[in-house]
């Protein structure tokens, strides 16, 4: 069985872009660092805080953020994550961002640790009901 406990750490990083803009994510009509970039990139930390073995990952339940700062394209952000509670397969982390003056956001966000191949045959098992 897995062990992971907390105090684990991951960081996440990108340079903002008009792909990742509130404009072009639809999210907003400014070309500022869209909240659902900001929403990936605080998962990616979360991610890159757990070391799982082949045919293990996790997948993300719930996140609950504030988006406290626009970033401007061309600068900066990265993300941090932390894990602070594991109860069995259920994943808590602090997550924050930040961009190159200011901390541009904070929050929870809630994972849970699956078996690949169980979970994805769950899902494929979907076509089978609507008969794709």
């Amino acid at each position: 069985m897995l062990e992971l406990k907390a105090g684990l750490t991951g960081k996440a990083e990108k340079i903002v872009k008009i792909d990742n803009t509130a404009k072009t994510l639809g999210s907003g009509s400014l070309d500022v660092y869209g909240t659902p970039a900001l929403v990936a990139l605080m998962e990616a930390a979360a991610v890159r805080a757990l070391d799982l073995p082949s045919g293990q990952s996790s997948v993300g339940v719930s996140l609950d953020i504030k988006h406290l700062a626009a970033t401007p394209v061309g600068m900066k952000v990265w993300a941090l994550a932390e894990l602070t509670e594991v109860d069995r397969r259920r994943l808590v982390f602090n997550v924050e961002a930040f961009d190159e003056v200011e901390k541009i956001g904070h929050g929870t966000h809630e994972r849970f640790l699956i078996d690949e191949e169980k979970f994805f045959n769950k899902t494929m098992a979907k076509n089978l009901q609507t008969g794709e």
